[in-house]
């Protein structure tokens, strides 16, 4: 049975971007967040930091709106997080997202990603293969712009990650908790 997160394991935060706007004439790689994509990531950001969800590292999708969603993230966090921007988790497939979480060193206990669907959406579905049943069921039925997915893994280190190895631990999204 796989354990919620000890000090040995791994917790990987699977945060979706809040919602973007779609400005005519704008590359979808400059899309913004739109007037609710704003309101929504400060209640993740919250959420994050009332439940001690805190990153040791952050990749972050080179898209403006995953790197807006985490500056209003990281406001609210405690200073210091490690960050990176990540342009190997842009409109990829959930097995590529794969690869670079492979690759993080093992010092990284905690790794937040914020990216996009469908690969955020493929990649929580292709890591759990237990966990809360509730949060499993509202997943599957959306993972909505900030959403995030929780997930432990009960491995030495990141390369040991692979398809249903994972927790699902928590799975929430600004409507859950308002």
């Amino acid at each position: 049975m796989i354990k919620k997160a000890s000090h040995s394991a791994r917790r990987l935060l699977l945060l979706r971007h809040a919602k973007s706007a779609w400005p005519e004439g704008v590359a979808d790689h400059e899309r913004p967040l739109s007037d609710r994509g704003r309101k929504t990531a400060p209640v993740i950001g919250a959420y994050m930091a009332r439940e001690k969800l805190v990153p040791d590292l952050a990749l972050v999708s080179p898209a403006q709106r995953a790197q807006e969603t985490w500056a209003i993230v990281r406001d609210v966090l405690p200073s210091g997080i490690l960050e990176r921007e990540a342009p190997g988790i842009y409109e990829v497939p959930a097995e590529n997202i794969l690869s670079v979480i492979q690759a993080v060193t093992p010092g990284i206990q905690t790794l937040l990603m914020v990216g996009h669907n469908p690969g955020m959406e493929d990649l929580a579905s292709l890591l759990t293969g237990k966990g809360d049943v509730e949060a499993l069921d509202r997943m599957k039925d959306k993972f909505p712009a900030a959403g995030l997915a929780v997930i432990d893994f009960d491995l030495e280190d990141w390369g040991a990650v692979a398809a249903r190895t994972g927790y699902l631990e928590r799975f929430v999204t600004p409507r859950f908790l308002s």
